[in-house]
């Protein structure tokens, strides 16, 4: 589409206005009635408008990569290439970059006039989906999970197109069109029952992540109940359920009334920890009584594992004692003694661990001869 050079026009660059549909911009409650200039700020804060504005200075704007506008209520809307056009817009009125403190580079008055008209295809935004889906859903340049999300629900639920139609039209051979639809449809449940407004969140940043990825994992679906097989259901969340999808927002994003920072810093681990421990009864409750996530995490995990774990680190750990016994020792007594605590532990575990077998397969073999003479 953007390459159609038989639809190619020019369109004076003060005509162009921001998509305030953008999915990008919906993390940041815009609407129909925010001006263009708060767009543009957003646009260059959050979106790095910045390496466009020298791209262009260095290179000219590249004719072979039109705007796409849809023309809306008279007016000519860019629904692909906001920051593009945004870089223009600056460039074109360096005194409005000036007062907001941005460092803009000063153009000629000739390299100004060739930004004054831009490459423009105009279309319908309808006939624009599957382009822009494909660019920046499942394409070369991916927007926020979020942002994909948002798009996909608005071409579902304003065209009426499937989601498995929009997933084969865009190449997505892994439900990620379908688990984004879900992951929005939960988080709007939460809104609409009010018990979460994303607004409320803690940290200026949407994890939207937290929730797409979570949603995959067993103790999180299973908290929330979600058991619908169906992609395209709007309600996910059953209604017993809604108070504990709060108490999900929560711990995922936090929040900035109640002054509660989310228990997951950082997806890696914590959202796999926060996993593991709403599936334990201890750790839920460790964490609804406010532990930190690490200590309901250690609560939460199975015995076997934590003494599985212990002794693997206590190997490796003895094994780097070894290979530094010989320049690490210096005869100092207080070592030896900790070296011979060390053993005594390890004969302790080591006995009452064989004696615990040995009952074991003395109870195995106990069953096994009543189950022969029966």
């Amino acid at each position: 589409m953007a390459n159609d050079t038989s639809r190619l026009e020019f369109l004076p660059t003060q005509d162009l206005c921001f998509d305030w549909k953008n999915p990008r911009l919906s993390e940041y409650q815009v609407i129909a009635s925010t001006p263009d200039e708060e767009i543009l700020t957003i646009l260059w804060e959050a979106m790095d408008v910045l390496e466009i504005v020298q791209s262009i200075e260095a290179s000219g704007f590249f004719q072979h990569e039109p705007l796409i506008v849809a023309k809306e209520n008279s007016k000519y809307i860019v629904i692909e290439g906001n920051r593009r056009l945004a870089a223009v817009k600056v460039l074109l009125n360096p005194g409005y970059a000036k007062e907001q403190g941005w460092n803009v580079p000063t153009l000629s008055m000739v390299e100004k006039n060739h930004l004054l008209n831009l490459p423009v295809i105009v279309i319908n935004r309808k006939d624009s989906w599957r382009y822009l889906g494909f660019k920046h859903v499942n394409g070369p340049a991916k927007w926020t999970g979020y942002a994909k999300a948002k798009y996909i629900a608005d071409i579902h639920e304003n065209y009426g197109i499937s989601l498995q139609e929009i997933a084969r039209q865009i190449g997505d051979r892994h439900k990620t069109v379908q688990r984004l639809f879900r992951s929005l449809m939960v988080l709007r449940q939460a809104e609409k029952a009010k018990i979460y407004n994303i607004e409320d969140r803690y940290n200026p940043r949407f994890a939207f992540s937290h929730l797409y990825t979570g949603l995959d994992y067993e103790g999180i679906s299973s908290f929330l109940g979600i058991e619908s097989k169906n992609d395209e259901d709007k309600t996910p969340v059953p209604d017993k359920k809604i108070q504990e999808l709060g108490e999900l927002c929560v711990w995922m994003y936090g929040s900035k009334k109640a002054k509660k920072p989310p228990v997951i810093v950082s997806q890696n681990p914590h959202l796999r920890h926060l996993d593991i421990i709403l599936k334990s009864r201890e750790g839920l409750s460790a964490l609804r009584d406010g532990l930190d996530i690490s200590t309901a995490y250690e609560i939460s995990r199975p015995s076997r594992a934590v003494f599985e774990e212990a002794l693997l680190a206590s190997k490796r750990g003895l094994t780097t004692a070894r290979a530094h016994l010989t320049t690490g020792y210096d005869a100092s007594e207080d070592l030896l003694g900790i070296v011979l605590s060390i053993a005594e532990i390890a004969d302790d575990i080591y006995n009452e661990m064989e004696r615990k077998r040995n009952s074991r397969k003395k109870r195995r073999i106990t069953i096994k001869r009543r189950t022969t003479e029966d």
